[in-house]
């Protein structure tokens, strides 16, 4: 076990919320299981790599995550103009290939990933209701509310990778 059932900071959300709140919640869940999957690893921990020839690690995953919730919602939902935190043209995995064993890559990552979180939060808090749509570049229109079930799946998907990567890293399962 990661923590204590008592300790565990996703069993302190709301259980009986509205459709809204569980999507929030559930979403919550996902990202603080992605945090403690991470937690107490130093900056070559967070960035071994799984297996060759892959590029995923602990620390891709957060930059990884930091990145996709800056497409979706800065960039998608929110109509802003803002540029990837590390794909490019050249390098469409740098979100991996840059997660290095270096504590200001890892500071960077978690202030990244902590503000786009954020902007997401704040997002959702502001939407007037979870059908507010926005075109997804070729692929149609999207909805707020299928995009939070997206992210919670993007989540809950990464984490099993997490599970893997640190279990690899120190043995810790699980949770």
């Amino acid at each position: 076990m990661f923590v204590d059932a008592e300790q565990d900071p996703r069993e302190v959300g709301p259980s009986l919320g509205d459709e809204r709140a569980t999507l929030i919640e559930f979403l919550r869940c996902q990202r603080l299981t992605l945090e403690l999957k991470c937690s107490g690893l130093d900056a070559a921990d967070l960035a071994r790599r799984s297996v060759e020839p892959s590029t995923m690690s602990l620390l891709g995953l957060v930059r990884h995550m930091a990145e996709v919730e800056r497409q979706w919602f800065r960039q998608i939902m929110a109509g802003q103009e803002v540029a990837p935190l590390y794909r490019s043209g050249t390098d469409p995995d740098a979100d991996f290939d840059g997660a290095v064993p270096d504590a200001a890559v890892v500071s960077s990552a978690w202030e990244a990933w902590r503000a786009e979180c954020a902007f997401t939060d704040r997002f959702v808090a502001a939407a007037s209701d979870l059908g507010v749509t926005r075109r997804h570049h070729d692929q149609g229109e999207i909805s707020l509310r299928e995009l939070l079930v997206h992210m919670i799946e993007e989540y809950a998907r990464h984490n099993g990778h997490a599970d893997l990567l640190r279990e690899r890293i120190d043995g810790r399962l699980g949770q």
